[in-house]
């Protein structure tokens, strides 16, 4: 039933159909890296509002770091479901790779589950990057720069 392992041919084979799903798992892997900066920046700033927080004298500045530290949490919540989506197109395509192998070794066709992964990973691929793009959009529209529209330092 199993293919003997010293045929090469088969094991190259395999390998070559892998490829292009392993060189896309490198991108997913870039997209998961520049996300979780994004997360760790967005969790450095919202410990830096707290601090201020509970320094700041004035209601009027501690209105204006509710505000954004309530900006903070909605893009932590967006990007925390970026991430979960890209992670769950790499373990897709990590899943396709496994059945392009097992499917080679074991005489089976898995072309439709491998389909129909693959296409899952792309939705969830997909889905992920609108919801980084929206947390990006928040990101900006939020953003204030120059003197006088920066959160007041602590006092």
């Amino acid at each position: 039933m199993l293919r003997t392992v010293s045929d090469v041919g088969t094991v190259a084979r395999a390998i070559q159909l892998s490829v292009a799903p392993v060189f896309l798992l490198t991108g997913i892997g870039a997209m998961l890296s520049v996300m979780t900066n994004r997360l760790g920046r967005i969790i450095d700033r919202a410990r830096l509002l707290e601090a201020r927080f509970e320094t700041a004298a004035q209601e009027g500045h501690r209105e204006l770091i509710r505000a954004d530290l309530a900006t903070l949490a909605r893009r932590a919540k967006l990007i925390g479901q970026a991430i979960n989506l890209c992670t769950t197109t790499a373990f897709l395509v990590c899943s396709v790779i496994a059945l392009m192998f097992i499917g080679t070794f074991l005489e089976l066709d898995p072309s439709i589950p491998v389909a129909v992964l693959f296409i899952c990973a792309m939705l969830s691929m997909v889905l992920g990057l609108i919801w980084f793009l929206r947390e990006i959009y928040i990101a900006t529209a939020n953003l204030r720069i120059g003197p006088g529209s920066q959160t007041p330092p602590a006092q």
